[in-house]
């Protein structure tokens, strides 16, 4: 190697450096970006995860060595755009006839880093926990530290509620397929297409809001169930949506899926702890007392709920099991349901699919009879 040339690097906030390698179509336009860096165990699902909102500011470290083996499909999208900061790994399908994952990361600006020792790094995040990083190119490793130092320092100043940079802005109105299904209002924290897809099928009419909609908003809608999504963050930095939540507790049937769950808890009084390496994965076993089976999940998330601080009236009904963590509540008194990984996840185990049955048949019985599904209700 050319001593002038420079080197690409992950360097992490306490110091520690990755070196690896750039592809070839980013030595020109590598766009240095700092952000949380964190690990997924998945063995597919690479466009999933860089397009879930939930990965907004974070450099994703993938375990499994070979990434865009299997190119690219955009019916695999979870949103509108690719959300990530990074994208590190071990090996990376970059041959002169298959390069579409690489082209499509190109496409968007997102640092490649690959040829890296992903063993080595991700025991060190499980020994340290989530740390904040930078991926940079610098002549040699000290200068790869000032500058990941800076980039840091710099966007860890930004909004700290990042549900809200994920969210739609506007109302956003989808017809259901089932015409004789329930009127589900959404609070989007950031959220993933296969919940709407999975609402959508099971539903009469969906109507989106912003994280930020105030109760009012809501009611004009006049919902038989509220549905709080997946998002990127801290859940105690959210504004508006724990008070909006709070409204409709007892009211209508509540549903929160990851930070909905999170949010949720909020709502109720409850309080969430940062975990230190976060779960992220498709393969984390989950024993849930809802539909009475222990099942493979898909997770994405940082935070989980303390159980300790939650109300007598609701029940811990799911547990992680590989660290016992709460993993979902119930509350029977104000009919709310909250759970901490995926069951709309594609790909993934699609064990907990059946929990959108409950939310929109069992959960929502009881408002629709007493509403008699009103027709005069506005769309």
């Amino acid at each position: 190697m050319n001593k002038n040339m420079m080197k690409t690097f992950l360097v992490l906030e306490d110091g520690s450096i990755y070196l690896g390698q750039t592809v070839a179509q980013q030595q020109e336009s590598f766009q240095e970006k700092a952000g949380e860096v964190v690990f997924n165990t998945s063995h597919s699902g690479y466009e999933e995860i860089a397009t879930d909102p939930s990965y907004m500011n974070q450099i994703v470290v993938m375990t499994a060595p070979m990434q865009g083996n299997y190119g690219i499909d955009d019916h695999s999208w979870e949103s509108r755009k690719i959300w990530i900061h990074g994208f590190v790994c071990l090996q990376i399908q970059n041959s002169k006839t298959h390069h579409e994952w690489v082209n499509r990361l190109v496409e968007h600006n997102v640092p490649i880093l690959t040829e890296v020792d992903t063993r080595k790094l991700v025991l060190h995040l499980r020994n340290q926990g989530t740390p904040w990083g930078a991926l940079v190119k610098a002549s040699d490793e000290k200068q790869a530290l000032e500058k990941a130092q800076k980039m840091i320092e710099q966007t860890r100043q930004g909004e700290t509620d990042w549900v809200w940079l994920s969210s739609r802005k506007e109302v956003q109105d989808i017809p259901g397929d089932l015409k004789s299904g329930s009127r589900i209002a959404i609070l989007d924290f950031g959220c993933k297409e296969n919940i709407i897809r999975e609402l959508k099928s099971r539903s009469s009419y969906l109507r989106i809001f912003s994280s930020r909609a105030t109760a009012e908003q809501i009611e004009q809608f006049q919902p038989d169930g509220l549905m709080l999504t997946n998002g990127p963050g801290d859940p105690a930095s959210v504004q508006v949506a724990p008070q909006t939540i709070q409204k409709f507790l007892g009211r209508i049937p509540i549903f929160g899926i990851c930070m909905g769950h999170q949010v949720l808890s909020i709502a109720l009084g409850g309080k969430t702890y940062k975990l230190k390496f976060g779960h992220r994965g498709a393969n984390h076993p989950i024993q849930d007392k809802i539909l009475n089976k222990i099942y493979m999940s898909s997770q994405n998330h940082g935070y989980a709920v303390d159980e300790k601080t939650l109300p007598d009236f609701v029940k811990v009904t799911h547990t992680n099991l590989n660290d016992q963590t709460v993993a979902g509540f119930f509350s029977e008194k104000l009919n709310c349901l909250g759970i901490q990984y995926h069951p709309e996840s594609h790909p993934g185990p699609h064990d907990a699919v059946a929990l959108f049955d409950f939310f929109t048949t069992k959960m929502t019985k009881s408002k629709k009879d007493l509403s008699h599904h009103d027709n005069s209700r506005t769309i």
